[in-house]
């Protein structure tokens, strides 16, 4: 295919007014997301589409104040310049081109993500068949359209709070409930005994980055007897537990025999394998808005596969990122399970008169794609549409403006 256009949409969704969630030590204040929106168009008129900028995985918006938003500057300028007029054979070549620009390291990484994704999109759309069947080809497998998804909620709340959410992501049919501590050691500890009595069969997961991302993190001893409490009580997961470089704190936690997860905030796919090959992770999160699309993600995906530790795509973002990650998932070999982040009023989940278990409003997350996924008792059905499987709906670059400052702030106790 001949690329001729190479354009990036920064996104904002309010969050109005802004939300203010206490934690151990603080207050986080929620102003908004942002999302790039990228998209590929061809010769033949065809368009691809992905999203970047939507994951917190690369943290730089916790310790810089980054939205990322500017991300869309770099696709119109330096991405565009590499990419367009230029005939790519196979994804790889766009790699190629992306990989001997002058950008710094993590740009060119995000760049590689998005434009992998909007490329599949686009070859998928050219042959007539599903992202998934391309995948599948490559990896000699027969895919799934149908895949189990656990939801991703749960932002530091009361330990009643958190049960009470659970509850209703057990009903909905969910496959597991993954929750954000930090309010306390005591406090953690309390929600573990109440999230998991009100589960029932439900799995449920940990994501414990606050207990190592913000200034007054818990010390190693915490950490270490939350993890054990959290594994004595059949948890399914604990995901980072300590900072993603902290390879050798993977490995002392793993000894407490708690399953743990990671990935997600490994700045290259080599980091992927790397942290696998540690042996202290039982759940790898690659994730192909961050980790260089399928083809970034692939290496992982292959070292999993017959092996003690499964690959389970972060995914934490729009619809377009949701799909994006489940094509993945439909492919590749021994991967079956799916996050689903979720945004208050989500249109697919039948909660009823029950409460909202919607973390915050994201509307964008919604209004990007035209339709909605095909989601029922926490099972995702993929559509046989070409490519990603859904149109872009372009009304959100005029209903969703960028707007400058950080997504979310941290203030401290003693400030």
């Amino acid at each position: 295919m001949r690329i001729t256009n190479v354009s990036g949409y920064a996104l904002s969704s309010p969050i109005d007014p802004p939300q203010d969630r206490p934690f151990h030590g603080g207050v986080r204040r929620l102003r908004k997301r942002d999302v790039v929106l990228v998209v590929v168009e061809s010769s033949d008129g065809r368009y691809g589409a992905a999203t970047a900028g939507a994951s917190s995985s690369a943290m730089r918006e916790y310790f810089e104040g980054d939205s990322q938003g500017t991300f869309a500057d770099v696709v119109d300028g330096a991405v565009a310049d590499a990419l367009e007029g230029e005939t790519v054979e196979e994804v790889s070549d766009a790699h190629d081109l992306l990989r001997a620009t002058n950008l710094p390291d993590n740009l060119r990484y995000e760049a590689r993500s998005a434009v992998d994704v909007a490329l599949y999109d686009l070859r998928g759309k050219e042959v007539g068949a599903p992202i998934y069947e391309l995948l599948a080809d490559e990896y000699g497998t027969d895919p799934t359209r149908e895949m189990p998804l656990y939801a991703s909620a749960g932002m530091y709340m009361e330990p009643e709070a958190y049960a009470e959410q659970a509850a209703t992501i057990r009903d909905l049919g969910f496959f597991g409930y993954k929750y954000r501590p930090g309010i306390g050691p005591d406090g953690d500890r309390r929600t573990v005994e109440l999230v998991s009595e009100a589960a029932g069969e439900m799995e449920v997961m940990l994501d414990v980055h606050t207990w190592w991302k913000v200034r007054d993190g818990y010390d190693r001893e915490t950490v270490q007897d939350l993890v054990a409490f959290a594994g004595d009580r059949d948890c399914y997961w604990v995901e980072e537990p300590v900072a993603p470089d902290d390879r050798a704190g993977y490995v002392d936690l793993a000894e407490t025999g708690t399953p743990l997860a990671g990935g997600e905030s490994e700045p290259t796919p080599e980091g992927l394998v790397e942290l696998g090959e540690t042996g202290a992770v039982d759940f790898l999160q690659g994730d192909v808005r961050h980790h260089c699309g399928y083809t970034g993600c692939r290496d992982a995906v292959e070292y999993c596969a017959g092996r003690d530790v499964e690959f389970v795509p972060h995914n934490f973002g729009t619809w377009v990122g949701l799909l994006a990650n489940a094509h993945l998932v439909a492919a590749a070999p021994d991967v079956s399970l799916l996050e689903y982040p979720v945004f208050e009023d989500d249109p697919v989940l039948d909660v009823g008169s029950g409460d909202d278990p919607g973390m915050y409003p994201f509307d964008l997350a919604f209004d990007i794609v035209e339709g909605a996924p095909d989601v029922e008792d926490g099972v995702l059905t993929l559509s046989d549409d070409p490519g990603l499987g859904f149109e872009v709906d372009f009304d959100v670059l005029e209903e969703y403006p960028f707007e400058e400052g950080p997504w979310t702030e941290f203030r401290y106790d003693d400030e």
